[in-house]
């Protein structure tokens, strides 16, 4: 992937659909591969902003839609983390009966679309495709003449093509969405592209699509707010560098007293803008002129780019303002030597504690509210050396566009007050939200096979390990409760066992069954999934997919093992051990080795001393000899 940027690297953005819906929407690095060993996803932007009757161009068209607190919203979990996979997803369930997906989410996308069952030419991804013929409720957008249509003329269609060769086609349909457990409104019709084509990275994702949250009228925000079912907003909060996952709400909720505010002028670009004035490293404010943050499409807050990028002189101002803070850690190579990353070293490895060796970040706003970054919303982990981190900021080539990816806003609830064009900052744990909103959450961190549409039900999952360095972990634990009784599953035990490691992708013989204890209505079963053959630890990764398959509710068992349900996971390090527990066995063996040479040595000196004595020694001729007593023949 290109690190290099040019002032656009374009996404050509067609919605061949009804002329009012005519949109050239914001590609982002959701679309693209997940960052590896440090490289940067490249910032993307379009080539043509919207045409001017885009619905982004007449904000005040929205007004009539008042925040009423009337009206529901839809509260959402997110999945996934930002610098590990490049993206954050959430899950919609589509038609009647529902069809899951795991969507990306996207505030620079005015589309919403999933493969087709009619697709040739898409990936695997991690459900299967969209099959309109299995919905009771899916209706086709048939051609008319306000929009593009099939070659029979039968369907609309649109075409979605990125400058990276990748691209997403197919035809536009209408039918029910449902939001999940979590939210109060009820399931809507919602018009999406059903994908016939997918090139490219979007061919090659794991995730299904993309879950269109920009500025047009095919994005399902303004469509939900043109049904008048949702106030004008939403929000979303990811996860931080220790916890992926995290929250988003369709429509508006009450801000917390402490929010921080921007304006946003949606006609002032395509995308979600803020009024950034000043940036503050340490305190001290950058000499720099606020129209540098102006230039362009001015200061643009996308959820799909996973680090921030600044105009040259805004960049090069910010890193040496960084660097004379930290003089104290010693400046070292990034993880990748293809890019020229600013790292340090010398930081420790407790997330909790940055704070100490790295400057706050302040973002000033035009009407004078300051929002504060800590370090974990500018830095990211040194995937090779441990307690490193480098810069997520980079600087955007030539282009004066200020763009300011999922990085800046960790554990940070953002929200989109589109009706009031501002946008909100507010610093939190994105993983206790609903608490810390003090929102009735539903329990605890669980994956229900016992209801029909297996619709999700966590507020903020994914209690995965950080990004870029592969910390190790020593064990996974979680639970199982079973509607079968303890004698039965007895029985059952071995061929579980190997369902569960087939399930979770591991070796059978990581998958300990700790115990089998009776319950109400059944049983309850403790798992403990343990570093596989030589290894001493679990990696990141394997955790993260573990985890993932847990609170995603992919691990399927056979129907005889009735309803089941996966609720505890925990994910544990390793055990603190002792000098003498960590090098006990090299002490045991040196000793034995010792041991086992004296005694060799010994061993053979007692040889050479018995072969000694039985060597006859030299007699002279005459000597004397005692005369042998004959024996009778």
């Amino acid at each position: 992937m290109a690190r290099a940027l040019s002032p656009i690297q374009a996404t050509v953005f067609l919605l061949l659909c009804y002329s009012s819906a005519v949109q050239f929407g914001l590609s982002t690095n959701g679309l693209l591969a997940p960052p590896h060993n440090g490289a940067r996803p490249p910032m993307v932007l379009p080539l043509f902003p919207s045409p001017p009757n885009s619905s982004r161009a007449s904000p005040d068209s929205r007004r009539r839609h008042l925040q009423g607190s009337d009206k529901p919203n839809a509260r959402m979990s997110l999945h996934d983390d930002l610098l590990l996979n490049g993206y954050y997803t959430t899950r919609l369930w589509i038609g009647t009966q529902p069809q899951k997906f795991s969507l990306i989410v996207d505030t620079g996308s005015t589309v919403t679309y999933v493969p087709c069952s009619t697709c040739d030419q898409c990936g695997k991804h991690q459900d299967p495709k969209f099959q309109p013929e299995e919905s009771s409720t899916y209706q086709p957008v048939k051609c008319n003449i306000d929009c593009n249509c099939d070659d029979s003329r039968v369907q609309c269609v649109y075409e979605r093509q990125y400058a990276e060769m990748s691209s997403s086609s197919g035809v536009l349909g209408e039918d029910v969405v449902s939001f999940g457990n979590l939210s109060a409104l009820p399931p809507q019709r919602v018009v999406f592209g059903c994908e016939n084509v997918e090139t490219g990275d979007l061919y090659s994702q794991h995730a299904d699509g993309i879950m269109g949250l920009g500025q047009g009228d095919l994005s399902i925000v303004d469509q939900l707010v043109g049904k008048g079912v949702i106030s004008d907003s939403f929000s979303l909060c990811y996860g931080g560098m220790e916890i992926g996952g995290g929250a988003m709400v369709l429509g508006g909720i009450s801000p917390p007293s402490d929010m921080v505010f921007s304006y946003s002028d949606a006609g002032r670009s395509p995308y979600y803008n803020i009024d950034l004035k000043e940036i503050h490293v340490g305190g001290k404010p950058l000499h720099l002129n606020p129209k540098i943050f102006d230039g362009k499409y001015g200061s643009v807050l996308d959820s799909g780019t996973t680090y921030a990028y600044l105009p040259e002189d805004a960049f090069l101002a910010f890193k040496e303002a960084v660097m004379q803070e930290v003089q104290s850690l010693k400046q070292i190579r990034g993880p990748d030597p293809n890019y020229k990353d600013i790292c340090f070293s010398g930081a420790g490895s407790d997330i909790s504690q940055l704070s100490s060796s790295f400057p706050a970040v302040d973002m000033v706003f035009g009407n004078g509210q300051k929002f504060t970054l800590s370090p974990e919303n500018y830095l990211f982990r040194h995937s090779k050396v441990r307690g490193a981190y480098c810069l997520g900021i980079f600087q955007n080539g030539k282009d004066p566009t200020t763009l300011l990816g999922g990085i800046i806003v960790r554990n940070t609830l953002v929200t989109y007050d589109r009706e009031h064009s501002k946008i909100g900052f507010w610093k939190t744990n994105c993983s206790e939200l609903w608490a810390r909103l003090h929102l009735s959450s539903p329990a605890s961190s669980t994956s229900n096979r016992t209801h029909n549409q297996s619709i999700d039900v966590t507020p903020s999952p994914a209690p995965t390990p950080s990004e870029g360095y592969d910390i190790p972990f020593g064990q996974i634990t979680f639970e199982m409760s079973s509607s079968m009784n303890v004698s039965d599953l007895k029985n059952l035990t071995i061929e579980l066992v190997q369902i569960v490691a087939h399930e979770l992708d591991v070796n059978i013989t990581q998958v300990h069954l700790l115990s089998l204890t009776p319950k109400e209505n059944g049983s309850l079963i403790r798992w403990a999934i343990l570093p596989g053959g030589l290894d001493k630890y679990i990696s990141n990764s394997t955790a993260i997919d573990i985890i993932s398959r847990l609170s995603e509710d992919r691990v399927q068992l056979p129907k005889s093992f009735g309803s089941y349900q996966f609720s505890k996971w925990h994910v544990e390090p390793p055990e603190t051990r002792t000098w003498w527990q960590k090098h006990y066995l090299a002490v045991v063996l040196a000793v034995t080795a010792i041991f086992l040479i004296g005694l060799s040595a010994s061993s053979a000196w007692l040889l050479w001393r018995w072969s000694q004595r039985t060597v006859n020694s030299y007699k002279p001729v005459d000597a004397m000899i005692p005369e042998q007593e004959l024996q009778p023949l």
